[in-house]
């Protein structure tokens, strides 16, 4: 189990940004130039046509339920951070989800309460405010379900809501915060609406290929904008990696193999129970993907170049394999202007500080 030692001296490595931009001053600023190189419209691709990828929208999506503010947002940062929302009182969200490695785990699987190993790779917090669906199975409908999730998971967190609640009710901090960001006591919706709130500012933009699509046409080189065109054509990411967030949200099977604790992992298919969704599991977005290795819903692949590799072979043999997975037959000069351009996609730091967490 990783040291919370360590992870706080990765945090401090964020604690200052070269840009000093907020997340909304980088959404503006991505979208601030006339749009020469702009991609607009939709692309198709063996008859099928997706949206085109292009930049963020400048606006980040809350629910008209839980609107998000400066006061709740500081008090859902220090929930994240709290690791008494687990029962061994160590186990924050950010201890999967490390704002040092891209807000996701660098282990292949995520460890939690007392050590135990969990079967899946913890993605990045990085843009699911645009998500409609979390998790690699979806199973939860918003950010505010998925941010309890974890609390009462037995391998990941082990606590129960009604002592989680209890415990933090006992905090003079979280008292007074509740009572003034909510109007009430201490209760699990808003931890749920806390935690989402500060998860929905965690926004991944204004990266280079942002810049360049914005008109600054020195933003990508010349590998990175052949692999642009490569993404959009041969290579066919597009088709499942599509729109501002480099992601449709819809579930695939790619043929992964299974690597990690569990023999099996049928994904959606636990969710929907249709027999078309074994084995498939949620797109991810592509941005800032250079900070959040390993990949795949198991952490299978270590580096972009793996996971390139294993899509240019066309996947791995699987019944419920998706047609949208084919073999390419991209050069090892393609392959590398392909990653180049993964790269791009890696946006600005994002200003960061740890929170004063109250005590007991």
């Amino acid at each position: 189990m990783m040291n919370n030692r360590l992870l706080l001296v990765g945090l401090i490595g964020l604690m200052v940004s070269a840009s000093g931009l907020s997340v909304f001053d980088s959404l503006k600023s991505a979208q601030a130039s006339p749009s020469g190189h702009a991609p607009h419209g939709a692309v198709t691709i063996d008859g099928l046509t997706v949206s085109d990828i292009g930049p963020l929208p400048m606006s980040v999506p809350s629910p008209a339920t839980n609107l998000t503010y400066k006061a709740k947002v500081e008090l859902g940062k220090q929930l994240y951070f709290d690791g008494r929302l687990s029962k061994s009182g160590a186990i924050s969200c950010a201890f999967c989800h490390n704002p040092a490695t891209g807000f996701a785990d660098p282990r292949q699987t995520s460890i939690g309460i007392e050590g135990g190993v969990g079967g899946r790779q913890s993605p990045t917090v990085y843009n699911t405010a645009f998500n409609h669906l979390q998790f690699w199975d979806g199973r939860a409908r918003s950010l505010e379900e998925q941010a309890i999730g974890p609390i009462q998971n037995p391998i990941e967190m082990g606590e129960t809501h009604e002592n989680v609640v209890s415990k933090l009710r006992k905090i003079k901090g979280y008292q007074q915060q509740f009572r003034a960001v909510f109007g009430t006591e201490v209760n699990l919706q808003g931890i749920a609406e806390a935690i989402a709130s500060y998860e929905r500012t965690i926004i991944s933009t204004n990266s280079s290929f942002d810049k360049y699509v914005a008109g600054d046409a020195s933003a990508m080189d010349e590998r990175a904008v052949r692999g642009m065109g490569l993404f959009k054509g041969k290579a066919r990411c597009i088709l499942c990696h599509n729109g501002p967030n480099f992601t449709d949200n819809q579930f695939h099977n790619l043929g992964v193999p299974q690597v990690g604790p569990l023999k099996e992992d049928l994904g959606r298919y636990y969710v929907t129970k249709a027999e078309k969704d074994k084995g498939a599991f949620k797109t991810p977005t592509l941005r800032s993907m250079s900070e959040t290795a390993p990949y795949m819903h198991d952490g299978a692949f270590k580096t972009p170049d793996e996971v390139v590799d294993f899509l240019n072979a066309g996947g791995g043999a699987n019944q419920n394999l998706s047609p949208l997975v084919k073999p390419l037959n991209l050069t090892a000069e393609e392959k590398s202007d392909l990653v180049a351009f993964l790269k791009a996609l890696t946006g600005e730091p994002i200003p960061f500080q740890l929170p004063k967490i109250p005590k007991d």
